[in-house]
């Protein structure tokens, strides 16, 4: 769907208004398409003390074709050329006072910034530092991060990604990640990795060529744009939602050349017959059969908690929560996921930052959250991962329904000043779907243009 202001306020017209009168004028964000570069424009790549990832960083930018430039030559460059991105090796930092060279690098850099160019901070988690001041330090890049997303404008974005010592070669999939068009409504996001078995060769326009992907909720909106954007990467999938959306789910599987599944996720034989479906269609010896598996079904029955009957919260908590619990705890005990699987469950902002009327949606997303953290462990013994997407003002159907002044006020509090749409939902569980993303576990990443509600 269409943004009506920020059409506006980057047309002629608009661009002037929008200028004389001090309203602020949202970027036309770059989305990924394929065969797109990761970057529009050279990366400038820079160090604060003696850190320990320049190479690696500077390695993956060169091998996908970006010029990559020394911060001397970039701060000298007379040429006037904008940069696509700014990257900060922060490894090296064991104190405040080190923070000075961070500011040096990173202030003439961000300034030649190009519209939708990118800043990613890399650092050591504050958990593992060994000592107060360390760990003020790396705190502090979180701050500073989200701080740079509220600065920047014209669609560009500053997130961190922490690397504790031994995970070093799951860096490249979150880098890319960051860098791409694929992280377009994200921003102000940190992600920690951990120390994982990283594929190499991945197909970088068919990153899940050869797997299986379930989607639930997937006949509508954001679900069907998660099949899309799934089945485009290489995956076969395997559409599910509830009989009464028969028609609409037929629609997506047969537009994506995927398989349609009706059924209820909260009755009670919905996790059993999911894993005897996939043992009959993709599997060959009785285990193993699915690669992906995105919990995306979910409902609001909204009311003040004074107000909210039985029925209203029960049925949240069992569509949103306990039927991902159950799908889940079903998949891993049939042994139907498959060596190096990945889950991604759908939370919410609202998870995060709490909503009025929304004490049974907040909870069920919030648990969702407490979920991802808690399986991370075992899921790694495995080979596996799983994660969440918390999604902030996602423009949709339900969204247009809104009453206007609500809608953009709602889409306006974030550092892109724009709401995001069901495709950056889904660019961002495609991320964390591929084999690269290995490294990626127990992590909860906001899709929201750094909302101006919650952390």
């Amino acid at each position: 769907m269409a943004d009506w202001y920020t059409t506006f306020a980057n047309s002629g017209v608009g661009t002037t208004l929008t200028k004389q009168l001090g309203l602020p004028r949202p970027g036309v964000l770059r989305r990924y398409e394929p065969g797109d570069p990761l970057l529009e424009g050279p990366a400038v790549v820079g160090s604060a003390g003696q850190g320990r990832l320049r190479d690696t960083v500077t390695g993956v930018l060169r091998d996908a074709g970006v010029t990559v430039l020394s911060p001397v030559v970039a701060d000298g460059d007379a040429s006037g050329e904008r940069l696509g991105a700014v990257v900060l090796d922060a490894t090296g930092v064991t104190g405040p006072a080190d923070l000075a060279a961070v500011h040096d690098f990173l202030a003439p850099a961000v300034k030649r910034l190009r519209a939708n160019g990118r800043v990613v901070i890399l650092t050591d988690p504050p958990a593992d530092a060994d000592s107060p001041a360390q760990a003020a330090a790396r705190q502090a890049v979180d701050g500073l991060t989200r701080s740079i997303g509220k600065e920047l404008r014209d669609g560009s974005t500053a997130n961190a990604i922490y690397v504790p010592e031994g995970a070093e070669a799951g860096v490249a999939g979150p880098l890319a990640f960051f860098l791409s068009g694929r992280s377009a409504y994200v921003d102000g996001q940190g992600v920690t990795l951990s120390a994982a078995d990283v594929p190499a060769g991945q197909d970088a326009e068919k990153p899940l060529a050869g797997k299986v992907a379930v989607v639930t909720g997937a006949a509508r909106g954001i679900g069907a744009s998660i099949a899309d954007v799934m089945a485009r990467d290489g995956a076969h999938v395997v559409a599910v939602d509830i009989p009464a959306a028969g028609d609409s789910l037929a629609a997506v599987a047969n537009r994506i050349g995927g398989t349609a599944l009706q059924l209820d996720i909260t009755a009670p034989d919905a996790a059993q017959r999911l894993v005897e479906h996939l043992r009959e269609r993709h599997s060959a010896d009785g285990k193993g059969g699915v690669d992906v598996i995105v919990h995306n079904a979910g409902i609001t029955r909204d009311k003040l908690l004074v107000n909210m009957d039985a029925a209203r919260w029960n049925s949240v908590m069992a569509v949103n929560l306990q039927a991902q619990l159950d799908i889940t705890r079903a998949l891993l005990d049939g042994d139907v996921l498959d060596a190096g699987a990945r889950v991604v469950c759908v939370s919410s902002q609202s998870g995060i930052a709490g909503n009025r009327g929304q004490t049974n949606y907040a909870a069920s997303k919030a648990g969702v959250i407490g979920m991802v953290r808690a399986w991370a462990p075992a899921f790694a013994e495995r080979g596996a991962t799983i994660n969440a997407v918390a999604p902030g003002f996602i423009v949709t159907e339900m969204t247009a329904k809104m009453p206007f002044g609500t809608r953009e006020v709602g889409a306006r509090l974030n550092s892109l000043q724009q709401g995001g749409l069901p495709v950056d939902v889904a660019e961002t569980i495609a991320w964390l779907s591929q084999p690269a993303s290995a490294g990626v576990n127990g992590q909860t990443v906001r899709v929201c243009g750094q909302s101006l509600l919650g952390a």
